[in-house]
C-alpha cells in the first residue's frame, strides 16, 4: 500500500464526516483531542480534522497541527486501513510542541488500530464512492 497522502485518503466531503460523527464505531480519547472511527469498506484509511478557531486560536497554530497530525497519520496508515477517521481537536493542543504532539498521536493511532473492526458495515460501499 502506498504511504502517500493523496486526496484517496482524505475525508473532502460534508457527509463523509457526518457519517463517522452520527455512528461511529471507535473511539479515542487522548489529552486535548478526541478521535471518531468508523469502517469505511475500503483497502486504506481516510483521514479527517476539526481544528476550530474557538480550540486553536490562530491560524499558523492550527496548520502546524495539520502538519503533524497528517504527518503520523501518513506513518501509521498501514495499521489503520479500513477506517474513516475524524480528529477533533481541543483547547490546549496548540500548546504542544512538535516531538509531543507527535509522540502523543503515534500512540492514539496504535490505541485506535486495536480497536476490534466491525466486519461489514452496511454503509461502507456507499460512502467508499462519496
Amino acid at each position: 500500500m502506498s504511504r502517500s497522502f493523496g486526496r484517496e485518503k482524505r475525508l473532502l466531503k460534508p457527509r463523509q464526516f457526518k457519517a463517522v460523527f452520527d455512528s461511529p464505531s471507535g473511539k479515542v480519547a487522548g489529552r486535548n483531542v478526541l478521535l471518531l472511527a468508523r469502517a469505511n469498506g475500503l483497502d486504506h484509511p481516510r483521514l479527517g480534522l476539526v481544528i476550530g478557531k474557538k480550540s486553536v486560536r490562530l491560524s499558523v497554530e492550527r496548520n502546524r497541527l495539520k502538519r503533524q497530525i497528517r504527518e503520523t497519520f501518513r506513518q501509521s496508515q498501514d495499521d489503520l486501513a479500513g477506517w474513516d477517521v475524524v480528529v477533533v481537536a481541543r483547547k490546549g493542543l496548540g500548546d504542544l510542541d512538535n516531538p509531543e504532539l507527535a509522540g502523543q498521536f503515534i500512540k492514539l493511532w496504535k490505541r485506535l488500530a486495536r480497536l476490534p473492526r466491525p466486519q461489514d458495515d452496511s454503509h461502507a460501499p456507499q460512502l467508499a464512492d462519496a
